[in-house]
C-alpha cells in the first residue's frame, strides 16, 4: 500500500462550503478509485484548500466477467449492438442454455492509469453548491483553481484535466503547493502527508480544521480569562471563523461604553453577523465591555492597529444598532400591528396580522388547559408578532421575539406577557430550553399549532426532499414543551380549534378543498379520535397529530429509546403524556421473562387468528363455556375474565403499569393452554370456541396497546 495526497489549492473558498466538499471529495474519490483504494479516506479541508489522504494499491486484476448477449437465432442487428457495445467479435462468443455469451477477461488495473482517468472526472463534475468559470475554459469550481497536488508514494501522477480542445487553464498535477499568502509568499514541493503538514505550518497555515478551532476556542478563552471575564459559546461561529483563516491570531478589543446600555443580544448580534466577532460577558452573566476577533495574520505590533481598526468598525455597527433601538421604543407595540396587515404570511393562508388574530384566540382557547391566565395570553399572542415590522427586527431577523419581549418591557406590559413574546419561538433547536412559564407556553403552543394546522390544510406538508416550512421544526417544538412541561392536551380539540381559526374552513369564504387531503387520507386509515368536532375536522386533525406522533417516534429512536412501544401505545390517542406513559408501561411488561414470554404467546395467538380468519372469519363473538372442555382451556378463560377486568379497570384510571403487571398474570394459563390444546380441532364448534377464546387474549391483551406493533 501506498499513500495518497490529493489537494485543490484555490482562491478564497466561503467558509460553510469547506466541510461538505472535503466530505463529497471523499465520497467521490472513493467511489472511483474503488478497485485500488483501502479504508476511508480522510479529508482536510481550509480556506484556500480542500484535499484528502487515503492508503491506495499500486495495481490490482479485476476479475473476469461473462456478458449475456442475444438469445441465439436473434436478428444480427442486435448482434451488432452487443458486439459494438462492448468491443468484441463474433468469434469471442460462446453458446450458454440459447443465449450467446461474451467471457471478459479480467484486466489489470494501475494506480497512474485510474487516477489519471477519474480525477479529471471529479473535478469537471464536482458538486459545489455555488461555482463560476474563469478565463477561456468551461471548467466551473467554486473559486479559480490555481494548483493540484497528486502523489502517489511520494511520487508525482501525472494528471492532465484538459478535456478536448478546452485546456482547463493549463492544470496540471504536480507536488507544488502554497503556504500563507502574507508571512509566507511562494510555492514549495512536498513529498507527502507528514511533509505537507509540517511544511505548511512552517509556512503559517494550520492546515487541519479542527485543530484551527481548537487554537480559536484556547486562544479567546485565554484573552477572556486574564480580564476575568468568558466567552459566550458560539460553536457556529467558531466553525465558521476556523474557516476564515489559515493563522489564526485571537485578539481582544473593547467596546465603547457608550453602546453598553444596548441589549446584550444587541451587541452580539451585530457583532456576530456584521463582523464575525465573539461575544463575551462577565461572570454573572451580562455583557462585557469587550469582544474577541481572530485575524489572519501575525501583525508586528501585536496587533494593536488590527484592533484600533475592529473598534472604529464595531463603533458605526452599534450606531446603527442605537438607532433602531431609540427609533422603535417612540412607539408602542400595538402602534406596529397595523402593519402585519400588509406582511403577507403565505399565499394560502393570509397575512401576519390574519395569523396574529388566529393565534391570540387560539393561546386563549388553550390558557385554561395549561394553567395561563387567558387574557394575558391573548395579549401576549397579540404582540408576539409585532416586532415583526421594527426597524431592529428589519436589521437583525435573529432577533424576532427577543426585541418584541425588550419593547414590552419599555412600555410596562406585565412581565408574562413580555416573557411569553420573548419566548413565542422557543424551542428553536434540540438544545434549546422550552418555555416553562404559562403564558409563554400557551403562546408558543398556539404559534406552532397554528403554522401546523395551516400548512397541513393549505397541503403544503413537509416531503421526503424537503421542509419548507420548518413542519418538522414545529411538531418536535409541540412535543418538546409538552414533554418537559407534563402538560396534557387532547390534540385533536386543539388542531381542530386551530383548524377554524382559518377563514377558509367557515363562513362564506369557506373553501371546500381547505384541510381536504389530510382529512380524506386520515379517514382511509381509520377513524380519527373522538373528539367536540365534525368528522371531517376531526380527521383533519388526526392527520396533524400523527405527523406530531410520528415525530415523537424519531426523537425517541434519537435519544436511543424503543420507539416501537411507542407506536404500539398510540391507537387512537392524541395525548402525548398518555402515549409516553403508557409505552413505559410497555417497557416495563417487554423487558420481564412473563411478559416476553406472554408477548410471544400474543403474537403466536395473532398468527393463528390471522391465517384463520381468512378462511372463515372473524371469530370475534362470545365464547360458550359448555364447549371448554380442557382444563387448560377453562384456567384461560377465567383468568381473562378476572385478569381482563383488572387491566381495564386499572386502564381506565390511567393505571398502566398496574394493567401491565396484571396482564403479565396470564402467563401461565396461556402457557398451558398451548402446550395442552388443540386450536384447529377437527370438531368444528371446538376449533370455533378455542378461536374465540384466542381473540378474547387478543383483545385482552390490546387494551394496553396495539401488541402486534412491538418488535420481538
Amino acid at each position: 500500500m501506498s499513500e495518497l495526497l490529493i489537494e485543490f489549492l484555490t482562491e478564497e473558498i466561503p467558509a460553510r462550503m469547506q466541510a461538505r466538499a472535503a466530505e463529497d471529495l471523499c465520497r467521490l474519490a472513493k467511489a472511483a478509485l474503488a478497485p485500488l483504494i483501502q479504508g476511508e479516506p480522510r479529508g482536510f479541508y481550509g480556506p484556500r484548500r480542500i484535499g484528502l489522504v487515503a492508503e491506495m494499491a499500486l495495481s490490482a486484476e479485476t476479475p473476469a466477467k461473462e456478458e449475456r448477449g442475444p438469445r441465439v437465432g436473434s436478428p444480427d442487428q442486435a448482434f451488432a449492438g452487443f458486439l459494438k457495445k462492448h468491443g468484441a467479435t463474433r468469434d469471442m462468443l460462446t453458446e450458454q442454455n440459447g443465449f450467446l455469451v461474451l467471457l471478459k477477461p479480467g484486466e489489470v488495473i494501475t494506480a497512474e492509469a485510474l487516477l489519471a482517468r477519474a480525477l479529471p472526472e471529479i473535478v469537471w463534475n464536482f458538486p459545489w453548491p455555488k461555482s463560476m468559470r474563469w478565463g477561456n475554459s468551461a471548467l466551473t469550481w467554486v473559486r479559480p483553481l490555481q494548483r493540484v497536488v497528486c502523489l502517489l508514494g511520494g511520487q508525482v501522477v501525472p494528471v492532465s484535466f484538459a478535456r478536448g480542445e478546452d485546456a482547463a487553464h493549463g492544470l496540471a498535477s504536480a507536488d507544488v503547493t502554497e503556504g500563507h499568502r502574507v508571512h509566507a509568499p511562494g510555492a514549495f514541493a512536498v513529498t507527502g502527508f507528514a511533509d505537507y503538514a509540517e511544511k505548511l505550518r512552517a509556512h503559517f497555515v494550520v492546515p487541519e480544521a479542527e485543530e484551527r478551532i481548537a487554537f480559536i476556542r484556547d486562544g479567546v478563552a485565554a484573552l477572556a480569562q486574564a480580564e476575568g471575564i468568558e466567552v459566550v459559546p458560539d460553536e457556529g461561529l467558531l466553525a465558521e471563523v476556523a474557516g476564515l483563516v489559515e493563522w489564526p491570531v485571537p485578539l481582544l478589543g473593547r467596546i465603547d461604553d457608550a453602546f453598553m446600555d444596548l441589549p446584550a443580544e444587541v451587541m452580539r448580534t451585530s457583532m456576530r453577523v456584521n463582523q464575525r466577532y465573539f461575544a463575551l460577558r462577565k461572570p454573572d452573566g451580562s455583557a462585557a465591555p469587550y469582544f474577541a476577533l481572530v485575524a489572519n495574520i501575525a501583525a508586528t505590533d501585536g496587533g494593536a492597529a488590527l484592533v484600533a481598526g475592529n473598534e472604529r468598525v464595531l463603533r458605526a455597527r452599534l450606531s446603527d444598532a442605537r438607532f433602531f433601538w431609540d427609533q422603535d421604543r417612540k412607539q408602542k407595540l400595538e402602534e406596529f400591528l397595523p402593519k402585519l396587515d400588509g406582511v403577507v404570511f403565505h399565499a394560502k393562508l393570509g397575512t401576519q396580522g390574519e395569523r396574529v388574530r388566529r393565534i391570540a384566540k387560539l393561546a386563549a382557547f388553550l390558557a385554561p388547559m395549561v394553567g395561563a391566565d387567558a387574557a394575558l395570553a391573548e395579549r401576549a399572542a397579540r404582540l408576539a408578532k409585532a416586532d415583526l415590522v421594527s426597524g431592529m427586527v428589519g436589521e437583525f431577523p435573529e432577533l424576532q421575539g427577543v426585541m418584541g419581549g425588550y419593547y414590552a418591557r419599555q412600555q410596562g406590559e406585565d412581565p408574562r406577557v413580555a416573557d411569553a413574546i420573548a419566548q413565542h419561538y422557543r424551542p428553536l433547536g434540540p438544545t434549546d430550553a422550552v418555555p416553562t412559564e404559562p403564558v409563554a407556553m400557551a403562546v408558543a403552543l398556539a404559534d406552532k399549532l397554528d403554522q401546523l394546522a395551516g400548512f397541513f390544510a393549505a397541503d403544503e406538508r413537509p416531503t421526503g426532499s424537503g421542509d419548507p416550512y420548518a413542519l418538522r421544526r414545529a411538531a418536535l417544538g409541540v412535543i418538546r414543551i409538552l414533554r418537559e412541561n407534563g402538560l396534557r392536551l387532547h390534540l385533536v380539540d386543539v388542531i381542530g380549534e386551530a383548524f377554524f381559526g382559518f377563514p377558509q374552513a367557515v363562513g362564506e369564504t369557506a373553501t371546500p378543498e381547505f384541510g381536504m387531503a389530510v382529512a380524506q387520507e386520515r379517514m382511509k386509515a381509520g377513524a380519527p379520535a373522538e373528539g367536540r368536532h365534525p368528522p371531517m375536522v376531526a380527521a383533519f386533525a388526526a392527520g396533524v397529530v400523527d405527523f406530531l406522533t410520528d415525530r415523537l417516534r424519531v426523537q425517541l429512536r434519537a435519544e436511543g429509546a424503543r420507539h416501537d412501544l411507542v407506536t404500539a401505545s398510540i391507537g387512537q390517542d392524541d395525548d402525548i403524556l398518555r402515549i409516553l406513559s403508557r409505552a413505559e408501561a410497555l417497557k416495563g411488561l417487554v423487558e420481564s421473562e412473563d411478559g416476553r414470554n406472554l408477548l410471544a404467546a400474543y403474537k403466536r395467538a395473532q398468527n393463528i387468528l390471522r391465517i384463520e380468519e381468512k378462511k372463515d372469519g372473524p371469530h370475534s363473538g362470545p365464547v360458550d363455556e359448555a364447549l371448554l372442555a380442557l382444563p387448560e382451556e377453562q384456567a384461560l378463560n377465567a383468568a381473562l375474565s378476572t385478569v381482563g377486568a383488572e387491566a381495564a379497570q386499572r386502564m381506565a384510571h390511567e393505571d398502566f403499569g398496574a394493567a401491565t403487571t396484571a396482564l403479565a398474570a396470564l402467563r401461565a394459563p396461556v402457557d398451558a393452554f398451548f402446550e395442552r390444546t388443540m386450536v384447529n380441532d377437527p370438531e368444528p364448534s371446538l376449533r370455533r370456541n378455542r378461536l374465540r377464546l384466542l381473540s378474547r387474549l387478543r383483545a385482552a391483551m390490546d387494551t394496553v396497546g396495539d401488541l402486534s406493533k412491538i418488535e420481538a
